[in-house]
């Protein structure tokens, strides 16, 4: 791993308030991660910690208060790793993702786990003694080369494996197929390689914004420069043909093949089924309308 500046931070609580719709607290045991996503929407973060490094070469690490009273959280859903993946490679060595599932023990929370990595296998010992935990793992290519120049991650066939071992030990697998890069991210071929182990598949659109907009264009112009004119009408024009065509493409997709396929809802209130849930998180009152009819 590159160099990384990593320090140790004293916080009052882990617990955060969230506007997710999909969770009512938001659990980071860090500020930054090391995976380094090039495309990340966390990169906001900085304007509120006072880090100038570029994103993915600083992670803080997270020292709070206990938690008083984990049993009062009971019924309600928390989502560990929205700002960051709670189990970047540091975790290894400082296990503050670990801490805090002891520290709530006995709770009966909705957990959900958000990450690119297979370290969440270590702590399958206490994600299991929640009463229906989700582990998610985002995966927007199977293209190993294209994840490399994305993300420091690790492969797409380690979170793979590791989404089929916790599939087969009765745990709520999700894939997360997020960011969705159009005509690059092959949506239906993901779900075709995941769908016999994988209960929930959300789908996110990618969304250019800050900073890093200009970066991701300047990618496309050189190594997908036939992509140009079509990333320029999406991200410069807003044209939404291309989302609207890819919500009526997955739909039929999930028709012919028995999918549950829905927009915008908790996955906490729909039960797993023999196939995969997909949930559209594209966010686009014109889609959602398009899916609804």
């Amino acid at each position: 791993m590159d160099s990384i500046d990593v320090k140790e931070l004293k916080v009052k609580t882990v617990l955060t308030k969230s506007n997710l719709p999909i969770a009512g607290y938001s659990i980071n045991p860090y500020v930054g991660c090391t995976h380094a996503c090039r495309y990340c929407y966390a990169r906001f973060m900085k304007r509120f910690t006072g880090h100038t490094e570029p994103w993915g070469t600083f992670l803080d690490v997270k020292y709070w208060e206990p938690i008083k009273n984990p049993y009062r959280y009971d019924g309600k859903t928390m989502i560990i790793g929205s700002v960051t993946d709670a189990y970047n490679p540091m975790e290894a060595e400082f296990c503050r993702t670990r801490a805090f599932l002891k520290e709530m023990q006995g709770a009966k929370i909705n957990l959900i786990i958000t990450t690119k990595s297979d370290l969440v296998l270590r702590d399958l010992d206490l994600i299991q003694t929640f009463p229906s935990p989700m582990i998610s793992w985002s995966i927007n290519t199977l293209d190993e080369n294209f994840k490399n120049d994305m993300d420091k991650a690790v492969s797409i066939e380690r979170r793979i494996a590791a989404m089929k071992e916790c599939h087969e030990r009765g745990i709520r697998t999700t894939c997360f197929i997020s960011p969705i890069f159009p005509e690059i991210t092959d949506v239906i071929g993901i779900i075709e390689r995941i769908k016999d182990f994988c209960d929930y598949i959300w789908l996110e659109n990618l969304n250019l914004r800050g900073d890093f907009k200009a970066e991701i264009m300047e990618y496309i112009r050189q190594k997908y420069p036939s992509l140009l004119p079509l990333y320029s009408e999406i991200y410069n024009e807003r044209d939404l043909s291309y989302w609207k065509a890819l919500d009526r493409s997955v739909s039929e997709y999930a028709g012919k093949n028995g999918f549950m396929y829905v927009i915008d809802k908790e996955p906490f209130l729909m039960n797993p089924t023999d196939k995969p849930i997909i949930i559209n998180y594209f966010y686009h009152s014109e889609i959602k309308q398009s899916a609804k009819r």
